[in-house]
């Protein structure tokens, strides 16, 4: 991978993370407010959750 193409990763990284902001800031510190109260375990398997679709998203795009 190119360092041009991390380039563009990142770019649509923060596009898509700014999204929610930009759309509804209200909502997002509403939705933020409510993380804080999650436990431990249930925002770890969130993540992971989000790691593996995305993991899996790039091996399709990769082709192999």
């Amino acid at each position: 991978m190119s360092p041009e193409s991390l380039v563009v990763v990142l770019g649509v990284v923060l596009i898509v993370e700014g999204i929610p902001w930009f759309l509804s800031p209200r909502g997002t510190k509403r939705m933020l407010s409510e993380l804080f109260r999650m436990n431990d375990q249930s925002l770890r398997g969130i993540g992971l959750f989000f790691m593996l679709v995305g993991l899996f998203l790039v091996y399709l795009v990769s082709g192999r």
